[in-house]
């Protein structure tokens, strides 16, 4: 690897899973603006819906996510009395004008319901939203939390993809991390989602993680290739204890550098290659015939709060706390607090505190860093003939970047401007320059890779 790339392998920038991203909402976007936008969707409109669970029955210590361990169900069942009004005045505003094309599961863990709650939970979203016939269903999956009772609750809400989390199979690196999930107990939860009908399993794995190795991350991504999963994503370990505590119980001193940090990934992207399996945006991979790699292959990707997607929705409802929503006007927030949450939402409020509406540079932007997270290019010609002078005032800064910088992260090639396959895994690096609100913010982020 050329030095200047070495270089930038410590770098901190954000994910952009949206831009603006989350660290730059505001409380100027609450509730009442929620309301309007959500009045604005029009008839014929489709939409996605994200619902939150906010709760774990233990907590894994490599997790970012916003969750609570709780060992009593008390707290679920209160919450979704809350979720459940929170659905029941979404689903009243929106009064029907919109379709729901996708539904996504996620948390915590939303497998830790019960399965009568989870039936109860699909019933309420199909009385109170349209579904269209062929709306796709996906569902976060813990492997421990698995029963018959859970995977049949599952087919019945209409499950279309399980995504489990795998991490590393590794026993030494498991217990470091707090999750410990044997080869066997995810073989039996895919077979038993599959032969309830599910028709796409996704396996979520980590490189950076602590102890692992280069031979680790080898020996799970041969296993999990093993289970012929639809698709797979790569994650790279964000190490952030100053955001989330508990990630204070993995000691630093186990977590690997960041050059083994690159190796780790770029060994385990050769192998799902190797295996057949196409490559979308920098860090998922699927079957060629699977909806996501179609849509890589033909520049129809695209990525919001869950990562790379198929879905072209462009408003995303998030339910529960901390969900996030995406409208074409901007997006915004839930409050964070469970408590508060439950009070915001408990007599027909909304729970929204904060967030962003989107300028025209905004969108440029968005749309110039979406690209290059997708499909590693952009158009300037397309760019020009979107946005107008919006777009050749970032057209400049385009062509400054490819023309003046060493490493050549960005290069032009006749009206593309396209990231060198050997600069793909710094991506996020190169989205960065294209982010007015990074410098003058004071969020922390993790390693680019």
């Amino acid at each position: 690897m050329r030095p200047e790339l070495a270089a930038r392998l410590g770098e901190n920038v954000p994910r952009y899973t949206s831009y603006p991203t989350a660290p730059h909402f505001h409380p100027g976007v609450d509730a009442t603006i929620c309301r309007g936008w959500l009045e604005a969707l029009e008839n014929g409109d489709e939409i996605s819906l994200y619902l939150h669970i906010p709760y774990c029955d233990r907590l894994c210590w490599f997790c970012a996510c916003h969750t609570k361990q709780t060992r009593h169900y008390e707290p679920v069942t209160a919450y979704l009395r809350s979720l459940h009004a929170e659905i029941a005045t979404v689903a009243r505003i929106v009064g029907g004008k919109a379709g729901v094309r996708a539904v996504h599961f996620g948390g915590g863990s939303p497998t830790m319901l019960k399965s009568e709650d989870m039936v109860v939970l699909g019933k309420a979203l199909r009385s109170s939203f349209d579904f269209l016939p062929d709306a796709k269903i996906s569902v976060e999956i813990d492997p421990n939390d698995m029963d018959d009772a859970r995977l049949d609750a599952l087919a019945e809400i209409g499950m279309t993809r399980a995504s489990l989390g795998v991490q590393d199979f590794d026993l030494k690196v498991q217990k470091a991390i707090n999750r410990e999930q044997s080869f066997l107990q995810t073989k039996a939860v895919i077979d038993g989602v599959r032969s309830r009908g599910v028709e796409s399993v996704n396996l979520d794995l980590l490189y950076g993680l602590p102890h692992q190795t280069r031979e680790s991350v080898s020996s799970t991504v041969a296993q999990a290739l093993t289970l012929e999963p639809d698709r797979m994503a790569l994650f790279g370990y964000a190490h952030v204890p100053w955001f989330k505590k508990h990630q204070t119980m993995i000691d630093e001193a186990w977590l690997p550098g960041p050059a083994q940090r690159l190796a780790q990934s770029q060994l385990a992207a050769c192998l799902m290659l190797n295996a057949g399996y196409e490559p979308v945006g920098f860090d998922h991979f699927a079957k060629p015939n699977d909806a996501l790699a179609v849509a890589a292959r033909t520049g129809c990707l695209r990525r919001n709060f869950q990562g790379y997607t198929e879905d072209r929705c462009e408003t995303l409802i998030g339910l529960g706390p901390s969900s996030i929503s995406q409208f074409r006007q901007g997006y915004v927030q839930n409050m964070p607090s469970n408590t508060e949450y439950g009070r915001m939402v408990s007599d027909g409020g909304l729970a929204a505190v904060r967030g962003i509406a989107l300028s025209d540079d905004d969108r440029v932007r968005g749309w110039i860093i979406e690209r290059l997270m997708c499909d590693f290019a952009f158009s300037a010609i397309e760019l020009v003939e979107r946005f107008g002078k919006a777009g050749q005032r970032l057209l400049l800064k385009a062509s400054s970047t490819a023309l003046h910088d060493p490493a050549r992260l960005l290069e032009l090639d006749g009206d593309r401007f396209v990231v060198p396959a050997e600069s793909r895994p710094f991506v996020r690096s190169i989205a960065a320059k294209f982010d007015k609100y990074l410098e003058t913010g004071k969020a922390r982020h993790s390693v680019a890779v």
